[in-house]
């Protein structure tokens, strides 16, 4: 009920787990949106564990609800509309999903990229799934965040990128923001809009290479 399995930190700890069992104990972590903030929870759970901390166009779950405006709304309308209680969301994506994945256009280009995209969202499973990660995020995820604001940072390197087109930059002071969760930052905007690495492959791999 209160969606634990689905939050952030229960997917952090999965993913220390892989990469202990392949023979990790320290590693560098990278993320964009939901897994920017899978990879920020992991950072601050288990700081002796990651090395450098890498997040893509996102500002931490409890400020992006604490800030939440008509902007938000309007733009993020999907953050409220998937947290809606079982089975609202999921009945009416699975009415018509691809209308709903593609609502601000293809992702990619990539044919296989598009494909994959569309086999999930036909997937009563996957939806359900979607819907839970947001319901986890305005709840135990926001209920967490809250918990270490102001008494827990991030220890290790954290560079932050965000798209020049995505709404990141216009709603935040990103790196500002960032600076309250963790004493090493840096940012860099990237000509792109939300989804950095399939709009904008190379520039994002520069990035992360030179900060890893």
């Amino acid at each position: 009920p209160n969606h634990e399995t689905y939050s952030k930190r229960a997917m952090a700890r999965d993913q220390i787990e892989v990469m202990k069992k392949l023979g990790f104990e320290k590693f560098a972590v990278a993320g964009h949106d939901r897994g920017g903030r899978v990879a920020y929870r992991l950072a601050l759970d288990s700081p002796a564990s990651v090395t450098k901390l890498a997040v893509l166009d996102i500002v931490p779950t409890g400020d992006t609800l604490r800030r939440a405006d008509w902007r938000f709304g309007m733009g993020y309308w999907h953050w409220f509309f998937l947290a809606q209680a079982h089975p609202l969301p999921e009945k009416m994506i699975s009415a018509d999903p691809i209308s709903f994945l593609f609502r601000h256009g293809q992702a990619s280009s990539d044919y296989e990229a598009y494909e994959d995209y569309l086999q999930n969202a036909r997937d009563p499973a996957a939806i359900h799934a979607m819907c839970e990660d947001y319901r986890a995020a305005v709840s135990v995820d926001f209920q967490h965040d809250q918990s270490d604001r102001g008494t827990r940072k991030i220890e290790c390197p954290v560079l932050v990128l965000w798209g020049a087109n995505s709404v990141i930059p216009k709603w935040y002071d990103t790196v500002g923001i960032w600076k309250e969760w963790a004493s090493d930052v840096r940012g860099e905007e990237i000509e792109s809009g939300h989804m950095l690495a399939e709009e904008a492959p190379e520039a994002t791999f520069q990035a992360l290479l030179k900060f890893f």
